[in-house]
């Protein structure tokens, strides 16, 4: 029960480290020091530090999933999910914000195992999203509206991290919700 909980919390550490600093940016002495835990732990835990990014990308994507599924299956709780997504809020506290957003760039230069575990992450946020959206005239339309979806609100949410200028980086975030709100409301 220890060891469940010092790795959770070791877990929890590095995705609030990664999503600040990155995955380079990001030593194995940094994470441990956040969670009050001395080097040597480490390794108790975790084979390197592809598996505890590995371990860290897995986790917060299952938490992004569950939060879409405990969505109510209809448009107006999608529309709130699209809205707090791409808030200014959101945008502001990295640390605690989307994986995806945070390190979509370094995650595609990662090993297989970083890689795979994303992308079964992804496809799941994905999935759960696909089940928010209207009928669609083939499964294939809809999760090809529900990428569509994903994608508006990861590209936007890091533009807007990128812009310094903080009314271009709000309009930004508008632009995105609009354009979400356009795919979430395409008849088909």
């Amino acid at each position: 029960e220890h060891k469940t909980e010092t790795r959770r919390r070791i877990i929890a550490a590095a995705g609030r480290r990664l999503k600040r600093d990155g995955i380079d940016g990001s030593g194995i002495a940094a994470v441990m020091s956040d969670a009050d835990l001395t080097n040597g732990a480490f390794y108790a835990h975790f084979g390197s530090k592809n598996d505890l990014v590995a371990n860290v990308v897995t986790d917060q994507l299952e938490q992004q999933r569950a939060a879409v599924s405990a969505l109510p299956a209809d448009r107006d709780s999608l529309e709130g999910y699209i809205r707090g997504y791409l808030s200014i809020e959101h945008r502001d506290n990295q640390p605690e914000g989307c994986p995806t957003a945070a390190l979509l760039s370094e995650i595609g230069r990662c090993d297989g195992i970083v890689r795979d575990a994303y992308s079964a992450g992804a496809q799941s946020i994905v999935q759960e999203i696909a089940v928010h959206l209207p009928a669609a005239r083939s499964e294939v339309d809809r999760m090809q509206r529900a990428w569509g979806l994903f994608s508006i609100l990861v590209a936007s949410l890091q533009l807007a991290r990128a812009i310094t200028d903080p009314e271009v980086s709000a309009q930004v975030l508008d632009a995105g919700i609009n354009n979400a709100l356009r795919i979430l409301d395409s008849p088909e």
